[in-house]
């Protein structure tokens, strides 16, 4: 098969079964990095090797914590549920799991709105307390307290600037490589400079995504597959070493897990997909308390356990090409179809 065209149907194939998502949470930190004239210190006679000034926290970290909250479930949500996209260019959300991830991340948008509505009200308050408590603080720790503590309230923003620095935004875009840049907009005098760099500049791209689209389809492969391996290990030793032996929470995992991985499956490893679909018909039929009560279930769970895990560290470490390819010919026929 010739490469570009290859490459050409992988991207196609990628633009039918996914977009690219990207989600910002924005939110004040609340601090100030602090020099050595705030603190009433000579410069000259300050050392980086020595004193580490840094940032100082203006508030309180329970002030915040509601949007640490939110950040933190947000990324955690992109992260279980997409595919890093060309080092970071943007993350791969498969078609099945869209609808989920986009309610999800709305109900996390609402929740951000809801704490920064009620951080917003509280700003003045928080304000005042912070004065309050950096000026008991600033009497014990330097000279001229008057000084740090005027410092530390310049630092706080006015009512609307606070606003403009809370945000979440979620964007999803198409994946396609540039065929070419746009000279609408570019002067007649220039044109004839600018299209030739420009012409190359969106070949380069394009080259770039069309490098990065195998490659990425085959990590996508690797990855659902090595953490079948890691969830296998981490069952087995809460098994042998939990005081209870098997608990169903361990066994609902690998539930969960199976149907995370036929969502997250859009390459379409059917190989790993049937195997993990055996296991769930031989050994998660049965309850925690059913394998607590019978010595030899247990053992044939602990053995199929460590079989799923052989066999996906050894699918990981396959060369996943052959799959990659019959994964490309889903934009080979979508074309042929079109057309």
């Amino acid at each position: 098969m010739n490469s570009d065209h290859h490459n050409n149907h992988l991207l196609d194939a990628l633009t039918r079964e996914g977009v690219l998502i990207n989600v910002s949470v924005r939110y004040w930190r609340a601090t100030r990095k602090l020099n050595a004239e705030d603190l009433g210190l000579d410069p000259d006679t300050v050392t980086d090797r020595l004193i580490s000034l840094g940032h100082k926290k203006l508030l309180p970290r329970e002030a915040l914590e509601p949007f640490a909250l939110v950040e933190s479930r947000t990324h955690s949500l992109i992260e279980a549920s997409t595919f890093p996209f060309l080092n970071g260019l943007g993350h791969f959300l498969p078609n099945a799991k869209l609808g989920e991830v986009t309610e999800r991340l709305r109900s996390l948008e609402i929740e951000f709105g809801q704490a920064r509505e009620s951080f917003l009200s509280r700003y003045g308050e928080l304000r005042r307390q912070a004065a309050a408590d950096w000026s008991e603080a600033a009497k014990r720790l330097v000279a001229d307290p008057d000084r740090l503590v005027a410092t530390i309230e310049a630092a706080f923003p006015d009512v609307a600037r606070m606003q403009r620095a809370f945000g979440f935004e979620t964007h999803l875009f198409q994946l396609r490589a540039p065929e070419g840049l746009d000279l609408a907009l570019v002067r007649q005098g220039e044109q004839e400079q600018v299209i030739a760099a420009r012409q190359k500049a969106a070949e380069q791209a394009a080259a770039q995504i069309h490098r990065g689209a195998e490659r990425f389809v085959a990590d996508c492969v690797a990855s659902l597959r090595e953490q079948t391996a890691r969830l296998c290990h981490d069952m087995l030793e809460s098994i042998r070493t939990g005081k209870t032996g098997v608990h169903q929470k361990t066994l609902n995992r690998l539930i969960r897990f199976i149907d995370e991985f036929k969502q997250l499956n859009f390459v379409g490893d059917r190989e790993m997909e049937q195997r993990l679909e055996q296991v769930r018909q031989e050994y998660l039929v049965r309850s925690a308390e059913d394998y607590r009560d019978d010595a030899a279930a247990r053992t044939r769970l602990e053995q199929g356990l460590e079989a799923l895990a052989q066999t996906a560290r050894d699918l990981a470490e396959q060369d996943s090409r052959e799959l990659v390819e019959r994964f490309g010919q889903l934009g080979h026929r979508r074309l042929h179809l079109a057309a």
